[in-house]
């Protein structure tokens, strides 16, 4: 009996020590890199060159914009670094506001990070920086071959980004990446297009665009105060794009919709004489099927953008619809909170846009 418990005892003392040490080498810590600042590399997903490294617009040129969309310019939905890496792991570190995540998102889409690595010529989720405060230290993926890596990591949805430094292994290399989309998408909306509700930010459906048709999508999604008002539309003409996708009738009122759409696609046009206009009706809300107030607010949101639409294809060229009612699906499992597509709600959505898109754009044959 003796022998038999020391047996025991020593499969268990064994056991212990190989438990002790898959954890070692499982536990390695956000200290054990290097890292580099995101400044030395590529940021990707800007409308222009600004001063604001991490802000969409530098909205002190842009003056008249309003309040809340100001503030909502300075997320950093869309924005990714990218890089190349030779790397076996891969940290961050990372500081944003003091803002908290909302009840219809995830801490990760909210002020998290999402990294997507290239293989076989397609880009791949790869891992997620989750924060755990205001200043948050991560490793994002671990356990990798020593190879070259081509890596884009997405930065926060809904929360203003400070500063963002990339951890590699000591003896590693990390060096900036070409923006690997080309040609540019303006695409102007409401929280939908900031990426409310997607579990990750590359999951915004944006982001989704750019790595699934290899053209440059920008984010320009103000969350509730997408509504065309002058300024915006005076800012989004000022920018140098191939084209300009318009999802922004969620947040506009039938009213406004009246007032302020001709404004908005002629300011374009005038700005861009050929570039594709593409103006893409309010999804159906999913409450709406039984708030009444809800349905009707929607039904009379895109009737009126439709006779806007139908009204100036007369007289615009290259202006293009895309119509709300299969953008979510048919079974009503598409949504977070019945307004706010889940990830599978943006996936449906994709199917639509995708390729209305790629078959509408030019441009998008350019770069095959």
């Amino acid at each position: 009996m003796k022998g038999l418990q020391k047996i025991t005892l020593l499969g268990q003392l064994t056991t212990c020590l190989l438990v002790l040490s898959f954890h070692a080498v499982m536990a390695q810590t956000p200290s054990s890199y290097k890292y580099k600042r995101a400044e030395e590399l590529t940021m990707i997903g800007k409308a222009f060159a600004n001063k604001q490294f991490y802000h969409r617009i530098d909205t002190a040129d842009y003056p008249d914009l309003p309040t809340p969309v100001k503030s909502l310019l300075t997320h950093s939905a869309g924005l990714a670094i990218a890089f190349k890496t030779n790397s076996t792991a891969i940290a961050a570190k990372w500081q944003t506001s003091a803002r908290k995540p909302s009840a219809n998102m995830t801490a990760i889409a909210f002020e998290g990070l999402d990294l997507y690595i290239k293989k076989d010529g397609k880009w791949q989720f790869a891992g997620v920086g989750k924060p755990t405060n205001d200043t948050t230290e991560a490793v994002v993926v671990q356990h990798m071959d020593s190879g070259e890596k081509e890596c884009l990591l997405y930065l926060p949805l809904y929360d203003e980004v400070t500063n963002v430094s990339i951890g590699i292994d000591e003896t590693g290399s990390i060096v900036a990446l070409p923006d690997p989309f080309k040609k540019k998408i303006a695409l102007y909306g409401s929280s939908i297009v900031q990426g409310a509700s997607a579990s990750r930010p590359g999951l915004a459906y944006p982001a989704r665009l750019s790595r699934e048709t290899g053209l440059n999508f920008i984010n320009l999604g103000v969350s509730g105060n997408a509504k065309m008002e002058k300024a915006t539309a005076d800012m989004l003409a000022m920018i140098d794009a191939d084209a300009f996708v318009l999802d922004c009738i969620p947040n506009s009122s039938p009213q406004e919709i009246e007032e302020r759409t001709a404004y908005l696609i002629r300011t374009i046009r005038a700005h861009h004489p050929e570039a594709p206009i593409v103006m893409i009706q309010t999804l159906i809300r999913e409450h709406g099927y039984f708030d009444q107030v809800v349905g009707n607010k929607t039904r009379d949101q895109n009737s009126m953008i439709t006779q806007q639409i139908e009204s100036l294809q007369k007289e615009i060229n290259n202006l293009y619809f895309i119509k709300g009612d299969d953008l979510l699906g048919t079974d009503h499992e598409g949504t977070t909170d019945g307004t706010h597509p889940n990830d599978l709600g943006f996936d449906r959505m994709l199917q639509v846009i995708k390729p209305f898109l790629t078959t509408h754009l030019p441009i998008a044959g350019q770069i095959r």
